[in-house]
């Protein structure tokens, strides 16, 4: 199951983004919180957040300050800006910041699912493109990762300290190498473990290559 972290301050506005966003389906589940401190905290106590819808005008820590510390933080989480703010700057800094996608308020609901398939099948969703055909919904970033979540039930972030696995990478450069701590190296470590039902990196391995997982 995939999971969706729904930031935003008012109450009406997030409980109608919740609302559809269950249109994605029932493998999806949805979490909110109306301020960065929630924010924060929650992604602190669950690492396996699959993407975050974040506002920008929200109280305490601004919306923009928000979103470079999660580029900071959680560089695997991918990042969708829904904000009532529409004009050129406020949208070329998001997406210069980090952010994959940006929805103005006045989008339609439709809109909004739309960046979120773009975003998590690897792309990036800006209001100012041209029209795109949808894609399907997936939860994976690459066709690589596809392979390996769908054989073992990983989750995006999970998949790409897998494939430094493979490489031989220690906890603490995979850490260096994707922007993690080494906590929260250890913490998808032991995650994949159960989802390949291992003890061991060597065994890693060995049910990579039965498996036939390719990286390259």
């Amino acid at each position: 199951m995939a999971k969706l972290l729904v930031v935003e301050d008012h109450t009406l506005v997030r409980e109608g983004m919740l609302q559809t966003l269950r249109r994605l389906g029932s493998s999806w589940y949805v979490l909110e919180a109306f301020d960065a401190n929630s924010a924060l905290s929650t992604l602190s106590d669950d690492p396996d957040i699959d993407l975050i819808i974040l506002d920008l005008m929200l109280p305490g820590m601004s919306g923009f300050a928000l979103l470079a510390h999660m580029r900071k933080n959680y560089p695997l989480v991918p990042v969708v800006v829904v904000s009532g703010l529409y004009d050129g700057a406020s949208v070329a800094r998001a997406l210069r910041q980090g952010a994959s996608g940006y929805v103005p308020k006045a989008s339609s609901g439709e809109k909004l699912l739309d960046a979120v398939r773009v975003v998590m099948s690897g792309g990036l969703y800006s209001p100012n493109a041209e029209p795109r055909q949808r894609v399907p919904l997936v939860r994976t970033r690459t066709p690589r990762a596809q392979s390996a979540e769908s054989l073992y039930g990983l989750r995006p972030a999970q998949v790409r300290v897998l494939e430094f696995l493979a490489k031989g990478k220690t906890n603490r450069e995979i850490g260096e190498l994707l922007g993690l701590t080494e906590g929260t190296v250890k913490v998808h470590v032991s995650a994949i473990f159960r989802a390949l039902k291992v003890s061991t990196r060597a065994q890693v391995m060995v049910v990579l290559a039965r498996d036939k997982v390719k990286f390259d």
